[in-house]
């Protein structure tokens, strides 16, 4: 068994070092130093700050008000035990690319100049009719992650500059994240990566410290959970922000080393919650239930010279992880198309954009910044990163043979064979019942409610009315009001249609 895994590993690692071979024989002036310093990433590091900058995005401005639907102690408990099953489900991605990789690369396929992806493992691991369904799942999700950070973009600018509504902005911010058609692959997010890292733990900690600063507000509740439907919500945002192990497979193509990828996932974990526990903490800490009409936590806090800076910093972020969400996306349609090999970045830009009109598209239809998480994270996060991966791990390996041949053997710490096949049921069970059954449930019953409360292509969700402008001179007699309306069926002033 020793000397078959270091056969395997001499073809991962070889391969590897007849790339990097090639392109240390280059010239290696400024440029291309410079070049490689902030475009070329492919280490353990890199993969990393790739984890982490794009688990946590617009979802950090999201979980307080999940905290409000949940409570703090079941949101502090959801945050830790979704965390470790997403490392869990992250983890078995990154053995089953291993195990594909190597089946093919033992064959004597090149991969040099074609980026594998989730489905083509699953493709090459259990036959086309689980490529097809983990293709639609995760160009499912991984459209409407993109529409998401769509959203979120035109939600945080409007508390900068309001003088255009929420679906201008998301019209100007659907152009600017479309020029993410001219990044070749994730191993030029290098520099994007570490940067869209800081951008997020200067927002969490603004969030933290700024609440601890303005304190309780008179009278805070903190009445949370009340209803059912509210706390499954909140519990399926917290679902959507530990399943962002939707592009692992890409994230380890870009790797020299993918076999390092392992434990990667886990510590972008660790460092994750350390963001999002005291932000989200001290935010329902002073707004209370304040924030179950407040689905942004920058609506509640004053307006000041930090708050701007986080808003801007979280809308570089966000274009950051539209380009995290969309690569995958881009790299579907290239093959669908037949460009993925084509040589011309130009032209395979050129092939990219129409992949990115539906997600503008979707972003318009459906404006609404939360409750939108928690329905992609039942419906679609609860298959793409979390079932399918579980069962695909065990399908894999249902065979004596296939376990005593794997490239990747469980530690001694999961139980072996027999501990890793019990937490994948664990993981379908829950994730079936809880996620997908409870948390599809309530996350389409709100869902359709923001639906029936302010339509589709609504101009400006969750926005406060602008007061109306003078109507007379003054001195002169004030208009008559108007006569009284029927207020049975009004909407509270936050809810105000527009």
């Amino acid at each position: 068994m020793e000397s078959s895994d270091k056969v395997v590993e001499t073809v991962m690692v070889g391969n590897y070092v007849e790339m990097e071979r090639e392109r240390s024989s280059k010239a290696e002036d400024i440029k291309s130093r410079v070049s490689k310093l902030f475009w070329h990433g492919g280490s353990a590091y890199d993969a990393w700050f790739s984890c982490a900058s794009n688990q946590v995005a617009q979802v950090l401005l999201t979980l307080p008000y999940s905290f409000s639907q949940l409570g703090m102690a079941s949101g502090i408990a959801f945050q830790l035990f979704y965390g470790l099953m997403g490392s869990w489900t992250a983890y078995l991605i990154s053995i089953l690319y291993v195990e594909y990789r190597t089946r093919k690369e033992r064959e004597k396929v090149d991969f040099r100049n074609h980026v594998i992806q989730w489905f083509e493992v699953l493709d090459g691991l259990l036959g086309k009719h689980w490529r097809n369904v983990g293709l639609a799942f995760n160009c499912t999700f991984l459209l409407f992650g993109s529409v998401i950070q769509l959203i979120a973009c035109a939600s945080n600018i409007y508390y900068i500059n309001n003088n255009l509504d929420k679906r201008t902005w998301t019209y100007i911010f659907g152009a600017c994240c479309a020029t993410t058609v001219f990044i070749p692959s994730f191993h030029n997010y290098r520099i994007w990566s570490f940067l869209g890292l800081l951008m997020t733990t200067y927002t969490a900690w603004y969030l933290t410290i700024a609440s601890l600063l303005h304190g309780q507000v008179e009278n805070v509740k903190h009445s949370g959970p009340t209803k059912m439907v509210l706390y499954f919500t909140g519990a399926t945002n917290i679902l959507y922000t530990f399943g962002g192990h939707a592009v692992t497979v890409e994230v380890m193509h870009a790797m020299w080393k993918p076999q390092k990828f392992k434990a990667i996932y886990l510590w972008a974990t660790v460092y994750v919650l350390t963001l999002t526990l005291p932000s989200a903490s001290a935010v329902y800490w002073a707004f209370g239930d304040l924030l179950l009409n407040h689905s942004n936590a920058f609506s509640l806090l004053p307006r000041s010279p930090f708050r701007d800076m986080a808003v801007i910093l979280m809308l570089i972020h966000q274009f950051i992880t539209f380009g995290f969400a969309c690569t995958p996306l881009y790299f579907v349609w290239e093959k669908a198309i037949g460009m993925h090999e084509c040589k011309s970045m130009c032209k395979r830009a050129a092939a990219r954009l129409p992949v990115v009109v539906p997600i503008w598209f979707l972003a318009i239809i459906f404006p609404f910044f939360g409750p939108i998480n928690s329905t992609v994270g039942s419906l679609l996060v609860s298959f793409t990163v979390y079932i399918i991966p579980a069962l695909a791990h065990m399908f894999t390996f249902r065979s004596p043979a296939a376990r005593e041949n794997a490239v990747e053997q469980p530690g001694k710490y999961f139980g072996r064979w027999v501990g890793a096949y019990v937490i994948n049921i664990f993981v379908v069970v829950w994730i079936l019942i809880v996620g997908f059954g409870f948390g599809g449930w309530a996350s389409m019953t709100n869902f359709i409610h923001q639906i029936d409360t302010f339509g589709l292509f609504t101009k400006c969700y969750q926005c406060r009315p602008q007061p109306p402008p003078p109507t007379h001179l003054p001195g002169a007699a004030a208009p008559l009001p108007p006569p009284p309306a029927n207020h049975s069926h009004a909407l509270p002033p936050r809810l105000h249609r527009t």
